[in-house]
């Protein structure tokens, strides 16, 4: 049992254990062994929420549940390498609160809260820093979305979107459905990790009533696992809710095979699909996480071939000035002809691989 177990509750709902957070140095001195006065530093800059079920899990400083919880003094290290919006969202904003990056998606950010401030977000430079998104700006959001006949996916994001209630997540959800060229919706989430107990039956029901939609969660290491996390997945697999992790390589958390391996083997386990293995962004405030992309391809190649190919990831990078994502692969094919390949399998043999009827 963690730390946090001295003040969490199985039995409360989710919005008591949201209420109970700790966002404080202060407060979280109560509990780990921290220094108040650095942590303090950060939090002003950085704001820190750590609800009492993620810190009943976390065993000891500095392991990597502690590193994606606990405010850290790198997160204060000035890099210009690093920038506040390395993927240029703001200028790819028509309207506040969504990003219209790609002809036919966009994503539509309802919530500006989370369960916790993972250290290693994204988003950064706007998450928990500001009110909640207004409905003003929901209906805005919708109305763009329904002038824009290219649009045939929505990506609720944030925050997170499972931080609003239920009663206004079915309120988008269902204006969304009603929008004739929207055809698939998607939820990104990491409250199935960082707050199962979010995940009740009556969520995983209204969200089933709208399919086709996809929720993709956020699962970084094993220890995430919990008992709690595997049964709000299961709650949602029984909903018939395709689920997907979009794990984020996180030096000193899971930049080790035998980690990653672990990792995407429980999801599978929990009827997870690992979907993106993801490069950390080079997002200021989070340059002690980025590992190299040579580290991110020998996992990659552990996984190959060792476990099921369900269980293998996309290694992406997500190009600055808005380029996009792209796929980043180990080089398995050694040499090219017209008629073979000369290949490397995962145990690094090689073979010839015949093509065709040329000849070189």
């Amino acid at each position: 049992m963690g730390a946090g177990a001295v003040f969490f509750s199985e039995s409360a709902g989710w919005q008591q254990i949201l209420a109970e957070s700790i966002t404080s140095a202060e407060g979280l001195s109560k509990y780990l062994a921290i220094d108040v006065k650095t942590v303090d530093q950060v939090v002003r800059q950085y704001p820190m929420r750590i609800n009492p079920y993620y810190l009943s899990i976390i065993q000891s400083a500095d392991d990597p549940l502690w590193r994606q919880a606990v405010p850290d003094a790198a997160e204060l290290a000035v890099d210009p390498a690093l920038e506040a919006d390395p993927l240029s969202e703001a200028p790819q904003s028509p309207v506040k609160h969504l990003i219209h990056r790609y002809p036919d998606r966009v994503v539509f950010m309802v919530s500006s809260h989370c369960a916790m401030y993972c250290r290693h977000c994204m988003r950064k430079r706007r998450v928990g820093q500001g009110r909640a998104v207004s409905r003003a700006a929901i209906e805005k959001g919708i109305e763009y979305i329904r002038e824009q006949p290219e649009v045939q996916e929505v990506i609720l994001s944030g925050g997170d979107p499972l931080l609003i209630s239920d009663g206004r997540l079915d309120d988008i959800l269902s204006r969304l459905k009603r929008i004739p060229h929207v055809e698939l919706l998607r939820v990104h989430s990491r409250a199935p990790c960082t707050l199962p107990q979010r995940v009740t039956n009556d969520l995983a029901a209204l969200l089933a009533s709208y399919h086709p939609l996809y929720l993709n969660i956020q699962f970084n290491h094993p220890a995430e696992l919990t008992p709690a996390s595997m049964d709000a997945c299961r709650k949602l697999a029984d909903a018939g809710i395709p689920l997907g992790s979009q794990t984020v390589l996180l030096k000193g958390v899971n930049d080790d095979p035998r980690v990653m391996k672990r990792l995407m083997r429980d999801l599978l386990k929990n009827r997870v699909r690992p979907y993106y293995l993801h490069h950390t962004d080079p997002v200021q405030g989070t340059g002690h996480f980025r590992t190299s992309v040579e580290r991110g391809l020998e996992i990659m190649r552990a996984l190959r071939g060792r476990i099921s190919g369900m269980g293998v990831p996309s290694y992406m990078i997500d190009l600055p000035r808005g380029g996009g994502k792209i796929p980043l692969l180990p080089q398995y094919i050694k040499k090219t002809g017209r008629s073979r390949l000369l290949v490397e399998n995962y145990e690094g043999e090689m073979f010839e691989y015949a093509l065709g009827h040329g000849r070189d």
